[in-house]
Order: structure tokens, then C-alpha cells, then sequence
């Protein structure tokens, strides 16, 4: 049975699109967001897509869930394959888990499950993430 491999890397944000979904005075608040970033190391994905939804409930405050879909290669392994995040935040930066969202892999990585993470703190230009994952 194969075990689960370990990688990780680090990630860079760019086009972050965000639109208030309803009131934009209130709290909570909503809003959704449009984003792509770019993965090195384990993950080489130079331009995901990525969609958040998010609920503000305080000012910097709130969680955050969305999909991100990776085309590229992971460990040298070329394919793409979709993400399902989990998120906090707060003033100081933030935490967010994933995992793959089952049968999402093509070409190489069929059969693609795992999971990880990634904590950033605001000023930070890049995000270390970590992955743990099995092809099956």
C-alpha cells in the first residue's frame, strides 16, 4: 500500500477581485472574491483559479471557503486538480486548511487525494504551504 508523500513549497497572490454580495455597511457582511495565485516547490501551478466566498463578521474578522483549481504538476507529475479551502482571518494574517476534491485529478495525478495547509501574516510577500498526499 503506498504511503502518503509530504511536499510543500511556497505561493504568490495577484488579482485579488472582491464584490460585496448584499448590504455593505452590515455586520456580518458578505462579499466574494476572484483570485489567482502562483505555486513553486512540490505544487507548480503558475496561474490558479480560485474562488472565494466570505463572511466578514467584524472589521478584518471572518472565515472564508472556496475552490481552486491547480493545473500544472506536483512532484513532476503533470495534471491539474481542484482544491476545496477552509479559512480564517483576522488582522494579523491567515489559516487555512484544503483538501482535494475527490475525482477532481487529470493526466498524471488520477486518483489524487490529500490535504494541507498554509498560515500567512500580512506583509508576507509569499505563503509556505505544506501537502500531504497519496496516489493511490
Amino acid at each position: 500500500m503506498p504511503r502518503p508523500v509530504e511536499t510543500g513549497g511556497r505561493f504568490t497572490f495577484a488579482d485579488w477581485e472582491e464584490t460585496p454580495v448584499g448590504p455593505v455597511e452590515a455586520v456580518p457582511r458578505l462579499a466574494h472574491a476572484r483570485v489567482t495565485n502562483a505555486f513553486t516547490g512540490g505544487i507548480e501551478a503558475p496561474g490558479t483559479a480560485c474562488d472565494y466566498t466570505i463572511a466578514y463578521t467584524g472589521e478584518n474578522v471572518g472565515t472564508y471557503s472556496g475552490m481552486e483549481l491547480l493545473a500544472g504538476s506536483l512532484d513532476g507529475r503533470k495534471g491539474t486538480f481542484v482544491l476545496e479551502e477552509r479559512g480564517t482571518f483576522d488582522a494579523t494574517g491567515t489559516v487555512c486548511r484544503f483538501e482535494v476534491v475527490p475525482g477532481s485529478a487529470t493526466g498524471d495525478l488520477v486518483g489524487l487525494t490529500g490535504s494541507g495547509g498554509f498560515t500567512f501574516r500580512h506583509g508576507e510577500s509569499s505563503v509556505a504551504y505544506s501537502f500531504t498526499y497519496d496516489l493511490g
